[in-house]
């Protein structure tokens, strides 16, 4: 699939650009070792400080009691915010986007205005504000629940441009189908496009989650104790935060990484329930060389047209299956041979045969006969 990509965005390069793509690519690898070089080297030997590579600061860092008290109670923090963060998203989505389609203008320019809003505003600012607001509510948590509700705002209004430009990308004969079927166009927004629109928008809408994954760390800041914000109280407490903010980024990349095969296995599993094999009519042969292709079809002898002599036609004709269907009932149907006793059965104009055959009409398309053996053509 990859070559079929490339195929299509640009050519094949030649020798020489291959050869000069090559160059390049060992070029940039041997300038990026050379940094991770003397990255290592300056961390080894800071000018002031402790070996950032020595073993005693990485060991609190990895070992059991840092994953059981920290990293993996930060994590489901974090997961557990994305996840309510998400469904609110889809939810909020939904119904704004929705409703920025409706006929109704009122309903139209409110949702349009709160979506542009929640597009603009920042999550930080978002997030900032809902803390203070909830803190001098009283409610409990104020930190989780104002990192749900900034992410649900703001990546509710990126749900609700998916649904938007989801159904805005449908034909319009959709449209205009179900509206001649005598719908509304409420009705037919609800129950064909918006359908079609969200499934339409999955893949998308998976690929934000590891936005609203990666949004989350923002909450540490109003001092939510997701993963980031428990990676820095584990790296305060052994003076190692280097060490500890490093496992949390391979974790996020774990995390992220997921999320991203998903979002590109999902449309590959959607596309095999939708989209139902063909299978073709089966025909006969098409290669017109082969001798396995070749039929032999007799040709009918028309009857006598008003009482005229009867005209006289090649008893055979050759012919290819890739231009006629139905070969073997044509042959029969078309065909007529005095030595070949199935040709001389009659059929209807359904093409079914008919099983009393008189004399009378065997006589009647019987051939003239010719002397074949002066070789004298015979008489019309």
């Amino acid at each position: 699939m990859a070559s079929d990509e490339s195929a299509v965005l640009f050519d094949q390069p030649g020798p020489k650009t291959r050869k000069t793509i090559r160059i390049v690519n060992w070029i940039a690898g041997i300038v990026f070792a050379i940094v991770v070089v003397l990255i290592l080297m300056r961390l080894h030997n800071p000018p002031d400080g402790e070996n950032q590579l020595s073993w005693e600061l990485w060991k609190p860092a990895l070992d059991a009691e840092a994953w059981t008290d920290f990293y993996l109670p930060g994590l489901w923090a974090t997961i557990r915010a994305s996840v309510l963060a998400v469904i609110g998203a889809v939810l909020f989505g939904l119904i704004f986007g929705i409703g920025r389609l409706l006929p109704n203008i009122v309903i139209r320019a409110v949702s349009g205005a709160i979506v542009e809003f929640a597009r603009a505003v920042p999550v930080l600012l978002l997030m900032i504000f809902f803390w203070r607001w909830f803190a001098f509510a009283g409610m409990s948590s104020p930190a989780y629940w104002a990192v749900v509700l900034a992410l649900v705002i703001y990546n509710g209004s990126v749900v609700a441009e998916l649904v938007r430009s989801g159904v805005g990308n449908l034909p319009n004969g959709q449209r205009e189908a179900s509206l001649a079927l005598g719908l509304t166009r409420t009705q037919s927004l609800m129950e064909i496009e918006v359908p079609q629109a969200i499934y339409a928008m999955l893949p998308a809408a998976v690929t934000q989650l590891v936005v609203v994954l990666k949004d989350t760390a923002l909450g540490s800041i109003i001092m939510y104790t997701d993963l980031l914000q428990e990676s820095r109280r584990l790296g305060s407490m052994y003076f190692n935060i280097l060490q500890t903010l490093v496992v949390a980024a391979v974790i996020y990349f774990i995390a992220c990484w997921l999320l991203s095969r998903l979002a590109e296995w999902l449309p590959e599993r959607m596309q095999k329930h939708t989209a139902a094999p063909a299978e073709p009519e089966p025909v006969a042969p098409i290669a017109i060389m082969d001798p396995s292709n070749v039929n032999q079809i007799a040709v009918a002898r028309e009857g006598v047209p008003l009482g005229g002599a009867q005209r006289l036609y090649h008893v055979h004709h050759r012919g290819s299956n890739a231009s006629i269907r139905h070969w073997r009932q044509t042959r029969y149907v078309q065909g007529f041979d005095e030595t070949h006793p199935e040709s001389q059965v009659e059929f209807d104009k359904n093409g079914r045969p008919i099983k009393d055959t008189s004399k009378q009409d065997k006589l009647r398309f019987d051939k003239p006969k010719s002397d074949k053996s002066k070789g004298d053509k015979p008489k019309q």
